[in-house]
C-alpha cells in the first residue's frame, strides 16, 4: 500500500532532486512503488492583496529542504530514493513513519490553495527601541536597524564606551 513519506533534501535543490527521483524510478522500472512527488508551496497572500482582493502570483515553500513522497515503503524504493544525489534520509530513519491522512490532506490542501497563508507581521521595527534580554549585552537598550524575518535575527546598535556598535541577536534574545 501507497503511504507518504518525508525525506530531508539539501534546501534550494528541490526541483532538481524531483527530477532525478522521477528519472531514476523510470530508468529502473520502480513505478508499481511509487506514486506522486509533491514540493510542498504555497500561496502566500499579504495582508493588503486580502483586503484588496488582489491576486498574488507568488508561491512560498512551505518546508524547504523536504519532498513528501508517495510509496511503498519497500527496501528496494528506499535505496532508490537515498541513492539519489542531494537526497539526506527519510524521517524516521532506517524504519520511516508515513504521513497520517489528515496531515497529507491539510498540506495538499494548502498547495491547491484552498488554505491562504498569510505571513506573520514581525513585532519588530526598523529604528524601535529593544531591551536586550539575554547573552553578554543583557541589560542594554539598543535600536533596531535591520530585520532579518527569515533567520529570525536582529541587527541592533548599542551604545558601548560611548560608540554606536552593530550587534546581531537573535529574535528570543530581545523584548519590545
Amino acid at each position: 500500500m501507497k503511504r507518504w513519506y518525508v525525506v530531508q533534501i539539501y534546501a534550494g535543490y528541490e526541483n532538481a532532486i524531483k527530477k532525478d527521483i522521477e528519472k531514476a524510478i523510470a530508468e529502473k522500472g520502480a513505478n508499481e512503488f511509487f506514486g506522486d512527488i509533491l514540493i510542498p508551496t504555497a500561496k502566500a497572500k499579504q495582508a493588503f492583496e486580502l483586503a484588496l482582493g488582489k491576486p498574488d502570483k507568488t508561491a512560498q515553500q512551505l518546508f524547504p529542504g523536504y519532498l513528501l513522497i508517495e510509496m511503498e515503503l519497500v527496501p528496494e524504493a528506499m535505496r532508490l530514493v537515498e541513492s539519489s544525489p542531494k537526497v539526506i534520509r527519510f524521517l524516521g530513519g532506517k524504519n520511516p513513519v508515513p504521513l497520517s491522512k489528515k496531515e497529507i490532506d491539510r498540506v495538499i490542501s494548502q498547495i491547491k490553495g484552498e488554505v491562504a497563508l498569510v505571513p506573520k507581521k514581525s513585532e519588530f521595527e526598523q529604528g524601535s527601541e529593544v531591551d536586550i534580554a539575554e547573552g553578554p549585552f543583557a541589560g542594554f537598550v539598543g535600536v533596531v536597524e535591520k530585520i532579518d524575518e527569515a533567520n529570525e535575527r536582529l541587527t541592533v546598535m548599542v551604545s558601548i564606551f560611548g560608540r554606536m556598535t552593530p550587534i546581531e541577536l537573535g529574535f528570543s534574545q530581545v523584548k519590545r
